[in-house]
C-alpha cells in the first residue's frame, strides 16, 4: 500500500498551476524505456524483520563499546553524558536554522552565547566566536587573522614544535597564493623576527607533550608577533589556560566536548581571542543585550561573513557555525562543570602515565617523549609499527595506537592515546599482548 499525503483536489490544483494535465505528463521528458524500470527487490519485510536485518548489518562495523581503543591523534573517545543527546535531539535545536532573525531565534542564540562564554572561560581568553568547522580550519583562520593583525606587512608564520600534520596541510591550502610562508622549527631552534606574523604551538602537541607556552609567548611578543595556541580542550581541565600563559588566539577541535567520534565528523572548531582583536576574527559572535522593555535578549553582535557584507570586506567565507555540535559542547561543559572536567583530565593524565610506565618495561619498546606529556605518548618499537599494530589487533581485537608512518614519520613509532574510557584491565591487556607480539 502506498501512502500519498496529497488529496486529489490538491494534486489537480498543483497540475493546473504548472500547466499540465496529469502527473504522468510531468515525466514525459524521461524516456519511456527507463521511466518505470523493473526493480529486482526482495520481498517486503515487516518493521520487526527490517529492524533485525539492519541490526545484523550494523554489527559488521567495529564500535568502541566492544573494541578497546588507544587511538587519538586529533579524535578522542571520551564519555558523553546522556544529557547531551537528550538536549540536542529536541526539535527546536535539532531542526533550527541559522539565527538571522533574532526575534524567532532566542533559544539558539542564547545557547551559542553560553557556548562562547564557556569557551572563553576554558581558554582564558576574552572573546569566543560561535564555533567553526573543525580544529584544522580554525587554525587556518587564526593564521589569516594574525596576518591581518600584522596588517599584511609580515610574511612568515612559524610552526613551533610538533603541530598536527593534517592541520598544517589545511593551513597550506588556505594560504595558497598569499605572501605567507610556513616555517617549521623545533622548540629549541626557534627563530622569531620582524618578518614573523605569528608563532603557532600545539598544547599538548601532536606527540602529547606539554610545551612551555609562556616563554614562547614572550619571544613572539618581543618580536611583535602573535602567539596562536592549538589547544586540546580536555587538557585545559588541569593545565594552565593558554590565555593565562600569553596566547593571543586560541583554537582547537571541540569534538572531545560531548561530541561522538562519529566516523570523523561532523566536528566543530572553537576559536577565542582578545577583545581588542575581535573585529578581525572570523565567524559569528552572539551578544547579550536588552530590548525596549528592558528584558534580556540575544543577537548576532558580529557576523563578518561574505553573506552579510561585501565579499572583499569579509574576514571569512565560512558558511556554517556547526551549531548543533557547539550546543553539544555547551551541554557537556554545563553537565561536567569545572570539577568534572578536571577529574576527566586527571584520569586521562594518570592512566596514560600508568600505560607508558608499563609499556616501557616491554623488551623492544621504549617511550620516546622527552617532555612531560598529557594523555598521548610515542612508543618506539624494534618492529615496524604497522606490522605490530596488525598483530595486536589480530590477536586481541585491540586498536593499540596510530602508526606514525601515516604522517611521514618514523615507521617504527606509534602514537598511543589513553582517555578516561580506557580501564586498567584494558591497559594491562594491551601491555600483555604487546609483550606477546614482541616476544
Amino acid at each position: 500500500m502506498t501512502f500519498v499525503p496529497h488529496t486529489r483536489a490538491q494534486v489537480d490544483e498543483m497540475l493546473e498551476t504548472v500547466g499540465v494535465e496529469s502527473v504522468e505528463a510531468l515525466f514525459e521528458a524521461v524516456p519511456a524505456a527507463v521511466r518505470f524500470p523493473a526493480l529486482d527487490l526482495p520481498p517486503a519485510l515487516s518493521e520487526l524483520e527490517l529492524r533485525n536485518e539492519l541490526n545484523a548489518l550494523s554489527k559488521a562495523n567495529e564500535n568502541l563499546d566492544d573494541t578497546p581503543s588507544f587511538l587519538g591523534a586529533g579524535s578522542y573517545n571520551h564519555f558523553v553524558p546522556s544529557l547531551v543527546d537528550a538536549i540536542i535531539s529536541r526539535s527546536e535545536f535539532y531542526t533550527a536554522y541559522t539565527p538571522y532573525q533574532p526575534e524567532i531565534s532566542q533559544g539558539t542564540l542564547q545557547a551559542m552565547f553560553e557556548y562562547q562564554s564557556m569557551i572563553a572561560a576554558l581558554t582564558g581568553m576574552e572573546v569566543s566566536n560561535a564555533s567553526m568547522y573543525d580544529g584544522a580550519t580554525s587554525l587556518a583562520e587564526a593564521v589569516l587573522m594574525a596576518w591581518r593583525m600584522a596588517k599584511g606587512k609580515r610574511s612568515q608564520v612559524v610552526l613551533a614544535g610538533a603541530i598536527h600534520p593534517e592541520y598544517v596541510e589545511v593551513v597550506r591550502t588556505y594560504i595558497q597564493g598569499m605572501p605567507l610562508e610556513l616555517v617549521s622549527a623545533e622548540m629549541d631552534a626557534l627563530t622569531v623576527d620582524t618578518h614573523t606574523a605569528a608563532v603557532v604551538v600545539q598544547y599538548p602537541d601532536f606527540r602529547g607533550e606539554i610545551q612551555d607556552i609562556a616563554t614562547l609567548a614572550e619571544a613572539a611578543h618581543a618580536a611583535g608577533a602573535s602567539l596562536i595556541v592549538v589547544a586540546y580542550p580536555i587538557a585545559l581541565g588541569m593545565l594552565k589556560s593558554p590565555g593565562e600563559l600569553g596566547a593571543d588566539i586560541v583554537v582547537g577541535e571541540g569534538q572531545p566536548l560531548g561530541n561522538a567520534l562519529a566516523y570523523g565528523g561532523p566536528y566543530l572548531g572553537f576559536f577565542a581571542c582578545r577583545k581588542k582583536d575581535v573585529r578581525r576574527m572570523a565567524g559569528r559572535v552572539v551578544g547579550q543585550t536588552t530590548d525596549v522593555h528592558d528584558e534580556r535578549g540575544f543577537v548576532l553582535t558580529l557576523s563578518t561573513r561574505e553573506q552579510h557584507i561585501r565579499r572583499e570586506k569579509a574576514t571569512s567565507n565560512i558558511c556554517s557555525n556547526e551549531g548543533l555540535n557547539a550546543l553539544a559542547a555547551a551541554v557537556y561543559l554545563s553537565a561536567m562543570g569545572e570539577c568534572g572536567l578536571r577529574q576527566v583530565a586527571q584520569l586521562c593524565y594518570h592512566k596514560a602515565h600508568y600505560a607508558a610506565q608499563e609499556v616501557a618495561k616491554i623488551p623492544g619498546l621504549s617511550v620516546v617523549n622527552e617532555r612531560p606529556f598529557f594523555n598521548e605518548f610515542v612508543v618506539h618499537s624494534t618492529r615496524p609499527a604497522a606490522e605490530m599494530l596488525e598483530a595486536v589487533r589480530a590477536r586481541s581485537g585491540i586498536l593499540a595506537g596510530c602508526d606514525m608512518a601515516r604522517w611521514g614519520m618514523d615507521a617504527h613509532e606509534l602514537l598511543v592515546c589513553v582517555t578516561e574510557m580506557n580501564t586498567r584491565e584494558q591497559i594491562d591487556r594491551l601491555v600483555d599482548v604487546l609483550g606477546e607480539v614482541l616476544a
